[in-house]
């Protein structure tokens, strides 16, 4: 078998920015409004104490099959460990060998995000300048980062469910020096918002539709299994717009659309996918006053447009090291 490049945490940091990041997701979920991108159901299984492992596998044109494997694990904020942990193995286009092995939560932390960037970009009003993220783990930061590149923020509430993280907001205060609220309110925190992020994994609703002031985007990152629903009902039915990242996953596995379409809240044909607005094939944001509802459940798609771009700069600059399995 060929050498396989081994990319560890600081090693997908040190080429993998947030810009880089952002852009390929634009990739990914274009390819997938296109029809290009293949896509295998993701799997999910269940676990102890309401952890989950989970498993991608995709392929983009002109690239290997991708596939991740890892596990979501909320004991572990309580540990001092992130609650996601994966690898991600990348296969050659060609020959089909092994050709990387990348630690997978660097990756899942900045593709997530990116992508939430990506929906925000064309969902979320224009002026958009209030942001309040719910959960100040390290999605939440990294949520608040991302806002930033495709959104002229300048005011920021957090809302911090855990203790060990309510040092987050003046963390990101001196780091983005910028306004950064912290706050154990959640409705104090989103009040007024323009742009909400849900970066939880709770199994019951943190933010209630009739909190929401019109024009308001939610973005929920958390509800990734249908246990998990960080948003209520009410949400989904007020929603001028429901959009997901993908409709056959987020029908069976997105907690808020799977209780919504349960409830009779909301009819599938009502929920419409990101990669046709990210391709130009269809609208974002139709009306300014409009309450748009935005759930990612995660897919293999995104982590095979963040693979080659990091497997692509890795060996351009020398990082990580070869080892023959």
């Amino acid at each position: 078998m060929a050498d396989v490049l081994l990319l560890s945490a600081a090693d997908v940091r040190a080429v993998f920015d947030l810009p880089a990041a952002i852009g390929s997701q634009r990739a990914a979920f274009a390819a997938l409004g296109t029809g290009e991108a293949r896509l295998a159901p993701r799997v999910l299984l269940d676990g102890p104490d309401g952890a989950v492992a989970f498993g991608y596998l995709s392929r983009l044109p002109g690239t290997g099959a991708v596939a991740k494997f890892g596990s979501v694990t909320p004991g572990n904020a309580a540990r001092g460990l992130p609650t996601v942990a994966a690898l991600v193995t990348v296969q050659d286009p060609v020959d089909g060998r092994p050709v990387a092995i990348i630690e997978g939560e660097a990756v899942t932390t900045l593709r997530t995000a990116a992508a939430s960037a990506v929906a925000a970009d064309h969902l979320a009003a224009p002026g958009a300048s209030r942001l309040a993220v719910v959960g100040c783990g390290v999605q939440g930061r990294a949520h608040v980062r991302a806002m930033l590149r495709v959104r002229p923020v300048e005011r920021v509430t957090v809302a911090c469910r855990n203790a060990g993280t309510c040092g987050a907001a003046a963390e990101l205060a001196a780091e983005l020096d910028l306004p950064v609220e912290g706050t154990g309110d959640v409705r104090a925190a989103v009040a007024g918002a323009d742009i909400i992020v849900t970066a939880t994994t709770s199994a019951e609703p943190v933010v209630l539709g009739e909190w929401l002031e019109p024009g308001c985007t939610v973005l929920s990152v958390g509800s990734f299994a249908p246990d998990r629903s960080e948003v209520d009902g009410a949400l989904l039915a007020r929603a001028a717009a429901v959009v997901v990242d993908d409709v056959a996953t987020a029908v069976r596995q997105a907690g808020p659309i799977v209780a919504a379409l349960r409830d009779g809240r909301l009819g599938e044909d009502r929920i419409r996918a990101l990669g046709p607005i990210a391709a130009g094939l269809a609208p974002g944001r139709e009306a300014a006053g409009d309450v748009v509802f935005y759930n990612s459940v995660g897919l293999g798609v995104q982590d095979a447009a963040a693979a080659a771009v990091i497997v692509d700069r890795a060996r351009a600059a020398g990082a990580g090291r070869l080892v023959a399995l």
